[in-house]
């Protein structure tokens, strides 16, 4: 874990992990800080991804702040119609590749990775800010090899 994502997630009211977690430590690191809701990725098979995280599912519906949120890593792997299970966030991890937008009335999350660095990718982290269902996205960025660095904000959704 980085300790800038660490400082970066300190006073959350829940943490939710897109996939990828890279070991049971990092969901440790993560449930110390706050509730955690997590899923499964495509790298978390093996020894090497922990008990904890083989033992994750594929998806988790969660409500937060009056908002019902579906978690899946790959956004392929949706198995839920989001208008008809009245899904207002989607959060997704596959790509790494920071993203937030809205469609149809659903704000699409994709954090990144704020682990080790993913092919030429930012260092980012995701933020939902929801207060009685009206939901706030934007995603966080960190200075790559910066350790202790403050983030910054890269874009902010609606």
């Amino acid at each position: 874990m980085r300790p800038e994502a660490l400082a970066f997630l300190r006073g959350s009211v829940l943490i939710i992990h897109a996939g990828d977690i890279g070991g049971g430590e990092v969901l440790e690191a993560l449930r110390a800080l706050a509730p955690l809701v997590a899923v499964r990725g495509n790298n978390d098979t093996g020894a090497s991804a922990g008990a904890s995280a083989s033992g994750l599912r594929e998806s988790e519906f969660v409500w937060a702040g009056g908002a019902l949120i579906y978690v899946v890593h790959d956004l392929g792997d949706l198995d839920a119609d989001p208008q008809a299970d009245h899904v207002r966030v989607i959060v997704s991890g596959h790509s790494h590749k920071p993203l937030t937008m809205e469609r149809d009335g659903v704000m699409y999350i994709n954090p990144g990775s704020a682990g080790r660095r993913r092919f030429r990718l930012p260092v980012a982290l995701g933020e939902l800010i929801i207060e009685d269902g009206a939901v706030r996205s934007r995603i966080v960025t960190f200075a790559a090899g910066v350790f202790g660095g403050e983030p910054r904000a890269s874009h902010e959704s609606r």
